[in-house]
C-alpha cells in the first residue's frame, strides 16, 4: 500500500523469514558462523537460544542457504511438537527415505541407520535444523538423543540443530544425557541501539529505498520501545511506514514514530520516553 510512497521495490519490515533480510549483527553472526562450524565439522549438535522474535528462524533459513548443494542432506522440523514416532518419521521423510506407516520402532530407528549411512557414504553429510525446539516434548528430546547415537568410528553420522527460545536451555538442561552430545550452546541476545539503526538502514536498502528513511531522532526512541527486538522493530517500522505515506510525508521523524509508539502501546498518544520503559516486548 505504501511502495510507491516511499519509492520502495517491496516490504521491507515483513516478520517473514527470508535470509535476504538478514542483518548480520555481531550476535547473529556469531551464531551463524557456529552453527556452520558443528554441521560441516560433525561435531554432533547445537543449541542455540533467543528471545522471541529475535531472529532465530531467520537465522535457520540463513544456515540451509549455506548449507545448500549437493554436499549436505538437510532437514528442516517446523512443528517439533509432533508425537516422538512422528518425528523420527518426518526426520527419515525429509532425508529423503521411507519406511512404512506401520513399521515398528526397531525398524524405523534401522531404516534411519541405514538411510544415514547411504547418505554418508554417497560423499554428504546429513544435518536436522530444529525451530520452535522449546516445544520438543521430553519423548521428542530422548528421540534426538538416540539419533545422536548412529555415529562411525571417527565422526557423527547426523548433525542436529536446536534453535529455541530461553526455556529450551532450561529443558536441555534437565536432561544431562542429551545435554552431554551439544558440542556448542549459544544465546543470541537482542540487538543493541547502534545495532537497530543499521538494522533499518539495512533492511530498507534491501527493498530498493532510501536508508535515511527514518530520520536519526526517529530511531532513539524506536530501541527504547522496542529493546532491539528485531520482530517488534519490524511491527512498529511497517506501521511507521504506512502511517507516514498516508500523512504524506517524506521521513519518519520522531513525532511520527512516537504516535506510532503509542499506539502500540494503547495509551493515547503517550510519549515513547514515558512508557517504554515497561513495555513488554
Amino acid at each position: 500500500m505504501y511502495l510507491d510512497h516511499w519509492g520502495l521495490k517491496e516490504k521491507p519490515f515483513e516478520n517473514t523469514p527470508d535470509p535476504r533480510f538478514l542483518y548480520l549483527s555481531k550476535e547473529h553472526e556469531e551464531a551463524l558462523f557456529r552453527m556452520l562450524y558443528v554441521v560441516k565439522e560433525r561435531k554432533g549438535a547445537a543449541l542455540i537460544t533467543g528471545e522471541y522474535g529475535g531472529g532465530k528462524t531467520v537465522l535457520s533459513r540463513a544456515l540451509l542457504d549455506k548449507l545448500a548443494g549437493t554436499e549436505f542432506q538437510l532437514a528442516l522440523i517446523l512443528n517439533p511438537m509432533l508425537s516422538p514416532s512422528q518425528l523420527i518419521r518426518e526426520v527419515i521423510d525429509q532425508l529423503g527415505g521411507k519406511v512404512a506407516a506401520t513399521a515398528s520402532k526397531a525398524v524405523v530407528y534401522n531404516r534411519l541407520n541405514e538411510l544415514l549411512i547411504a547418505i554418508s557414504q554417497s560423499g554428504k553429510m546429513a544435518a536436522v535444523i530444529v525451530d520452535e525446539a522449546q516445544a520438543i516434548s521430553r519423548g521428542g528430546f530422548e528421540e534426538f538423543r538416540l539419533m545422536l547415537n548412529f555415529q562411525l568410528n571417527d565422526r557423527f553420522l547426523l548433525t542436529l540443530v536446536l534453535l529455541g527460545q530461553p526455556e529450551l536451555a532450561a529443558k536441555v538442561d534437565k536432561l544431562p544425557q542429551l545435554k552431554q552430545r551439544f558440542a556448542l550452546t549459544f544465546h543470541l541476545r537482542a540487538l543493541s541501539e547502534p545495532e537497530t539503526r543499521e538494522y533499518v538502514r539495512w533492511r530498507l536498502s534491501i527493498a530498493g529505498g532510501k536508508p535515511e528513511l527514518f530520520d536519526d531522532q526517529a530511531l532513539a526512541p524506536l530501541y527504547q520501545f522496542t529493546r532491539g527486538i528485531p520482530r517488534v522493530i519490524n511491527n512498529v517500522c511497517d506501521l511507521a511506514l504506512l502511517v507516514g505515506s498516508g500523512e504524506g510525508v517524506q521521513k519518519i521523524d520522531r513525532a511520527l514514530l512516537e504516535k506510532v509508539v503509542a499506539d502500540f502501546e494503547g495509551k493515547g498518544g503517550e510519549p515513547v520516553e514515558a512508557s517504554a520503559a515497561g513495555a513488554a516486548v
